[in-house]
C-alpha cells in the first residue's frame, strides 16, 4: 500500500521576500499590484530581483557565503528556511535521515571576466589561441570553477545545515525540479525514505541571460506584461530570481515527531516531450490521477510562462481540464517571473501554503477566474523546450 506524504516545511525566496508568511501576505493582496521589475541591468529584458536577504542568518560562516555564487546563496539560505519550517533544523538524528534532491542549473558565467576576454582577443588572429590560454590560465581560478558546478549547491546545504542523507543533483531546466519532487515523493510512498528535501534556485539578474534566452526565443523583450497576455511578437518568459525548497514527509513519521502537515501530495507525474505534444501528454499525464478529483472548484497554480507554443499548449491542457469541472487558475509567473529550476518547487511550495491556509490566491491578472477557497489544488509545469508535469495537493486527511 502506498504510504501517505505530507508538506511538513517550505522555503521561500523570491523579488516578494522572505517566507510562508510575506509570500501569502502579498500573494492575497487584492486588485493586480504592481510587480517587483528592474529594467535596467539585463536590457533588454526585465527580471524580477531578489528582495534584500540577510544571509547570514542562515548561513553564518562568510568563509561558506564566499565560496557560493548567488544562486548558490540564494538556495542554501532557502533550504535552511525549508528545515527550519518542518522543525528539521538543528536536529542531528533527523538530518542523518532527510534525503536531498535538489534541481540546478549550471553556475554562473563571470561576466566581468568574459567581457576582458573579448577585449584582450578583439583584433588578434595568429597568436589569439595562445592568449586565450593563457587568459583562461589566470583568470579561472580552481575555486571560481568549481563554484560553477551545479551538484555543489547540494553539498553546500549538507555542510551548513548538516543534512547527511543521500543526495541527488538534476539538471535539465523546469523538468529538473518536477523530478526532484516526483522522485521523493516515490521514495517516500514506497517506504524507501521517510524525509525529504527537494528544491532549486535561481538568479536572475544576470547579463547573459538575456543572450541565452532571448537568443532562443522564449525570453519576453520590452515591457512586461502579465502572462496570459504574452502573445504573438509579445511572447516570452521574464525571469525570476527564486529560491524554492519543500520537505516532503511520510505521514504517520510527521505524527510520530509531532509535525505539522501542510498539505497532502496525492500524485506527481512527469515526462518528456517536445513541444507540439504537451497537451496531449500533459491529459495522458492527467488521467492518471483524475480519480482523485474533487467534485468541486479546482485550484491551479500554473507555471505558465508567457513563451510562445508552450503557453498556448497549457492554455489547451486547461481547456480540457475545465470540461470536467470548474477550475480556478492562478499562473505565478505574473507575480513571481519564470524561476526555471525553481518553478515546480516554487508553486508546489505556494499550492502546500495556500491549502495549509484554508483558501486560495486571489486573481493574479485579469481574465483568471476568482475562487475563495478550493478543496484541492492542481501544480503544473510545462518546459520552455520540452516536458510537462503535474502535482495533485489536498487538505491533511482529504481524499480516499
Amino acid at each position: 500500500m502506498s504510504r501517505e506524504v505530507w508538506v511538513t516545511g517550505i522555503g521561500l525566496l523570491s523579488s516578494l521576500g522572505e517566507g510562508a508568511d510575506t509570500h501569502w501576505a502579498a500573494l492575497t493582496e487584492p486588485g493586480f499590484p504592481a510587480p517587483v521589475l528592474d529594467t535596467e541591468t539585463c536590457i533588454p529584458c526585465p527580471v524580477h530581483p531578489l528582495a534584500p536577504v540577510d544571509y547570514d542568518r542562515q548561513i553564518p560562516k562568510k568563509g561558506d557565503q564566499r565560496q557560493m555564487e548567488p544562486w548558490q546563496r540564494i538556495g542554501t539560505y532557502t533550504a535552511g528556511l525549508a528545515l527550519a519550517a518542518a522543525g528539521v533544523a538543528g536536529q542531528p538524528d533527523l538530518l542523518a535521515r532527510t534525503h536531498m534532491i535538489v534541481a540546478a542549473g549550471g553556475g554562473e558565467r563571470d561576466v566581468a571576466v568574459d567581457l576582458a576576454l573579448v577585449r584582450d582577443l578583439a583584433g588578434r588572429n595568429e597568436d589569439a589561441g595562445p592568449a586565450l590560454n593563457a587568459r583562461l590560465g589566470a583568470d579561472l581560478r580552481p575555486t571560481l570553477f568549481l563554484a560553477q558546478l551545479s551538484n555543489l549547491l547540494a553539498g553546500s546545504i549538507s555542510i551548513v545545515h548538516g543534512v547527511r542523507g543521500s543526495s541527488r543533483t538534476l539538471m535539465g531546466e523546469e523538468s529538473s525540479g518536477a523530478d526532484a519532487a516526483r522522485i521523493a515523493h516515490a521514495r517516500i510512498a514506497a517506504g524507501q525514505a521517510d524525509l525529504a528535501l527537494i528544491g532549486g534556485a535561481l538568479n536572475a539578474v544576470r547579463q547573459d541571460l538575456p543572450m541565452l534566452y532571448v537568443g532562443t526565443g522564449t525570453g519576453l523583450r520590452g515591457d512586461w506584461a502579465p502572462v496570459w497576455q504574452r502573445k504573438g511578437e509579445h511572447a516570452g518568459f521574464v525571469m525570476g530570481s527564486q529560491g524554492a525548497f519543500v520537505v516532503l514527509e511520510e505521514a504517520n513519521h510527521a505524527r510520530a515527531r509531532g509535525a505539522r502537515g501542510l498539505a497532502r501530495v496525492r500524485a506527481i507525474a512527469s515526462d518528456m516531450s517536445r513541444r507540439g505534444e504537451g497537451a496531449a501528454r500533459a491529459a495522458e499525464l492527467w488521467a492518471t490521477m483524475a480519480a482523485l478529483r474533487a467534485p468541486v472548484t479546482l485550484g491551479v497554480v500554473s507555471g505558465a510562462t508567457g513563451a510562445a507554443v508552450v503557453t498556448d499548449e497549457e492554455r489547451d491542457f486547461l481547456a480540457g481540464l475545465a470540461k470536467d469541472g470548474p477550475i480556478a487558475v492562478r499562473a505565478s509567473g505574473t507575480r513571481l517571473g519564470h524561476g526555471v529550476e525553481a518553478s515546480f518547487p516554487m508553486n508546489l511550495a505556494l499550492a502546500a501554503l495556500a491549502i495549509s491556509q484554508g483558501g486560495f490566491y486571489p486573481p493574479f491578472e485579469p481574465g483568471e477566474a476568482p475562487a475563495d477557497s478550493v478543496s484541492q489544488i492542481l501544480v503544473t509545469g510545462f518546459g520552455a523546450q520540452r516536458g510537462q508535469a503535474l502535482a495533485l495537493l489536498e487538505p491533511i486527511g482529504g481524499g480516499a
